[in-house]
């Protein structure tokens, strides 16, 4: 014999109110793992994107480079079939 629904549910809803206490109180572990992160996680990830992008502009941007590339795509243009 299968369990009616409202049986099924109601003890589903124990369980999860069982695991969201303990995990209050301290006991049995986390109701769910963490799965991501935290405002100050991503505003840390941002400043070191932008930082990162930053200096990657300047380095790009830079004489020596913009040279180097300029001269490798000539070199790829200017190629024979």
């Amino acid at each position: 014999m299968s369990k009616s629904v409202w049986t099924r549910a109601r003890t589903w809803t124990r369980v999860w109110v069982r695991t969201g206490v303990r995990s209050l109180v301290g006991r049995g572990g986390p109701a769910r793992r963490d799965a991501g992160m935290v405002t100050s996680e991503y505003a840390m990830g941002l400043i070191a994107a932008v930082g990162f992008a930053a200096l990657l502009y300047e380095v790009l941007t830079s004489a020596q480079v913009r040279g180097a590339l300029q001269d490798m795509v000539g070199k790829a243009l200017g190629g024979q079939f």
